[in-house]
């Protein structure tokens, strides 16, 4: 049965508009090709949409052009504003942008571990409120927020988890009180550094992966097939609790000591430089666990050799050897938890992300390979993760955007 002609406006105009959002701003020339539709209706679709003020002309084509194929139309870009955060148990960022993405504002606080619930909230909703009043964003649309800890799949909240502090799940309602006009979504840090890297990242090329998170903490998010799965309680990828040797004992239901995290986090991993004689000086920009394989990775990388330090010196008396040492060290502790994820998933590709991923680089990662090439039968390509740490607040963009596109570009009769 043929689609009534107000349905095929409605599906023509998302179209449209899915286009614009992902290959910017294009001609009615250009969206004639990338459509199939005839020249006419391409010509009714774009008055359409720009009486309604969801696209305008940004531009043209060209000097050489002129005429109406030559103007460029956009997404009008401050139909609404967005803010995204990355929740830490040290601290929260956010940013705030308009509906193409662009950043208008960002910031971080940090929140101290003995900080009472009530103030830690009220610091983080400040903070959103500032950062979006700097940025000129009179009304947020839509907020997405990336935690640590599960995520109810039924309801879309985040649930009690042991070891995350209190104003986690106070700062949820928080926000939606005193910003009653915006949706306020909530996802996993580890799902939305998945979604970054696949959309920006080292996972472009891919609609199967894992993306194995280093960091302060550890974990796991699953593609597959295109789809991000969350699993019947929303825990799929809590690796940090997965069984493994050379720790003191097992993880319980409440605590991954004993779990993968013992050997993969960054305090485990400032454990295990020391024993190989490296130290780094602390940063505040990554954690510093990040920061001792970004200086072993630099020195095992230089001029295709070991040289004598670290990289800037940041390596200690381990020297290059140590360096080189530690990161094998190291690849065989992360192998243990990539080789059970082959093993069960077979996803083809592994994605070593967070900061402590990024800052190994191809170094990290081909150890790792190497290993996964011996271990486990299935053919299996880790990367580096480009985005760290920022992939997170990447995620939280990019889901906040895709909700706020779904509610402004739907069809009035929905």
């Amino acid at each position: 049965m043929p689609a009534s002609p107000s349905t095929a406006r409605a599906i023509n105009d998302r179209l449209a508009l899915r286009l614009l959002q992902q290959q910017g701003p294009l001609t009615a020339a250009q969206l004639k090709q990338h459509t199939g539709l005839s020249r006419p209706t391409v010509a009714d679709l774009v008055d359409r949409l720009a009486a309604s003020g969801l696209i305008e002309v940004v531009g043209e084509a060209g000097a050489q052009r002129r005429g109406p194929n030559a103007k460029l139309y956009g997404i009008v870009a401050d139909r609404a504003h967005l803010a995204a955060l990355d929740v830490r148990t040290e601290g929260v960022s956010v940013l705030v942008s308009d509906l193409v993405g662009r950043v208008l504002g960002e910031a971080s606080v940090p929140i101290g571990h003995d900080t009472g619930t009530g103030h830690a909230v009220e610091q983080a909703v400040a903070l959103v409120e500032r950062v979006a009043k700097e940025a000129g964003a009179d009304r947020l649309h839509t907020v997405g927020i990336g935690a640590p800890g599960l995520i109810d799949p039924a309801t879309g909240e985040l649930r009690d988890s042991g070891g995350l502090p209190a104003w986690h799940r106070r700062l949820v309602a928080a926000l939606q009180e005193r910003l009653p006009a915006a949706r306020v979504t909530v996802e996993n840090e580890t799902n939305l550094a998945a979604l970054a890297e696949q959309r920006d990242g080292a996972a472009r090329d891919r609609d199967t992966f894992v993306l194995l998170w280093l960091g302060i903490g550890t974990g796991a998010a699953v593609v597959l097939d295109g789809h991000l799965r969350r699993g019947a309680s929303g825990g799929t990828g809590e690796i940090g609790f997965l069984p493994v040797p050379w720790t003191r004992g097992l993880p319980s239901a409440t605590d991954c000591a004993g779990g993968f995290h013992s050997l993969a986090s960054s305090a485990a991993i400032v454990e295990l430089a020391g024993r190989h004689g490296l130290t780094a000086p602390a940063s505040a920009e990554e954690p510093l666990g990040a920061g001792l394989v970004r200086a072993a990775a630099g020195s095992v990388s230089a001029d295709g050799a070991e040289g004598p330090q670290g990289a800037g010196g940041g390596a200690g008396d381990g020297g290059a050897g140590g360096a080189g040492a530690f990161l094998d060290a190291l690849a065989d502790r992360v192998a243990l938890g990539v080789a059970s994820v082959v093993a069960v998933l077979d996803p083809g590709c592994v994605v070593l992300g967070g900061e402590v991923g990024r800052a190994g680089g191809t170094e990290l990662a081909g150890r790792v390979e190497e290993r996964i090439r011996r271990m486990a039968p299935l053919p299996t390509e880790v990367r580096a993760g480009v985005l760290g740490g920022a992939a997170v607040l990447r995620g939280a963009l990019l889901t906040a955007r895709e909700a706020a596109q779904e509610e402004l570009f739907a069809p009035p009769d929905r």
